[in-house]
Formats: structure tokens, sequence, C-alpha cells
């Protein structure tokens, strides 16, 4: 099962046919992708269900209905045993960006993790788990994949937030202050820190 977030709700990839309660089933060979994202937006629905045959094609399939975009992000610990945090669009949310060039995976979620908070000395512990989300940029709606890793610092230097990427806070926040800022945060982040 694979979950794809529109705003805070799920698109559930699945094989099983539910009966619909608070949630609608499609099939995935014949969805559309525009009416989905509308009716999570515009509805009291709690999720969409998309029906697929072959658990092992799901996603790809389901990727193919829309432009995707790939990302790479941290949850980064300290020695502490602190997260890093950044605040940005009035949310708590973890550092990531794009993929550049023909840099890899991990390369890219160290640069971005290094570049929207000023932490040095970032190592990847071990590949964690990869969301997705659908968000709007000009008009158009497309998939964020984002491959998420932990990593570790000992850096206990200054946090700068990258401004220009709409950053305006960089936090260490330990498990208690990580309960409270999960709860204006979005549904892909409370699966990762959870």
């Amino acid at each position: 099962m694979y979950r794809i977030f529109v705003n805070d709700k799920p698109i559930i990839l699945t094989t099983e046919v539910s009966p619909e309660h608070k949630f609608k089933n499609y099939l995935l060979s014949s969805v559309n992708i525009g009416k989905v994202i509308k009716e999570l937006n515009s509805t009291s629905l709690e999720e969409i269900r998309v029906i697929g045959k072959n658990q092992d094609t799901l996603i790809k399939k389901f990727l193919k209905k829309l432009p995707n975009v790939i990302a790479g992000g941290g949850k980064v610990i300290n020695d502490k045993g602190e997260v890093l945090f950044i605040y940005r669009n009035d949310k708590w949310d973890l550092p990531k960006g794009k993929a550049e060039g023909k840099e890899t995976i991990e390369e890219t979620a160290l640069r971005e993790v290094e570049e929207e908070t000023g932490v040095k000395g970032l190592s990847i512990v071990k590949p964690i788990e990869t969301t997705y989300h659908i968000f709007k940029r000009n008009g158009k709606h497309k998939i964020k994949i984002t491959y998420w890793f932990e990593m570790k610092t000992s850096y206990d230097g200054i946090l700068s937030p990258e401004e220009n990427e709409g950053i305006t806070k960089v936090v260490w926040l330990n498990e208690e202050e990580r309960t409270k800022a999960l709860e204006n945060s979005y549904a892909n982040i409370k699966c990762l820190i959870q």
C-alpha cells in the first residue's frame, strides 16, 4: 500500500477493494487524477482509494499519471538526540529539495539539508521512507517524490535558514518539542517522525 497526499488527505494505492465509508474507490486503469484531487480538496471524504491489480506495479503506474518532481531530504539527528526542523509556509517541516543535474539522491539530500539549514558535517545513516505528495505549480498538478534519509551530525554551530526559499526558522527539537511541532506540520512529516 502507498499513500500519496493531497494536502493532508491521502490517495491510497491498494489491490484490495473495501466497502466505501468516508472514502471512494477508483480503478487505477481509468482514474481521473484531476477529479480525485478536486474531490479530496472540496468534500468531506477522508481519503480516496485507487485499486490496481498488481501490488508490484501500483506506484509505477500511478506515477505515470502526473509529472514527477524528484527530491531528497533529511531527518537529521544531533548528538543530543534532537531532530532538525525548518519552519516554512507557516508549518514545521524537514529540510528537503529538488535534485539538480547528475547528482545522486543522497547528494541531493545532503546538499539541500546544508543549504536550507546551515548545518555542516552531515552523514547519512540509512535511507528511510519515500513520501509522495501532489502539489500545484503554475496551474499544473505534479507529484513530488521525496527520498528521505536519516542523517547524523555533531554540528553545534549557528543555524541559518535559507530565507530565499521561504524558511524563517531552523531549530533542533527534543521529543516534547517535536510532538508540539507536529501538531502544525504535514501528514508526510508526521509519518517520518512518529
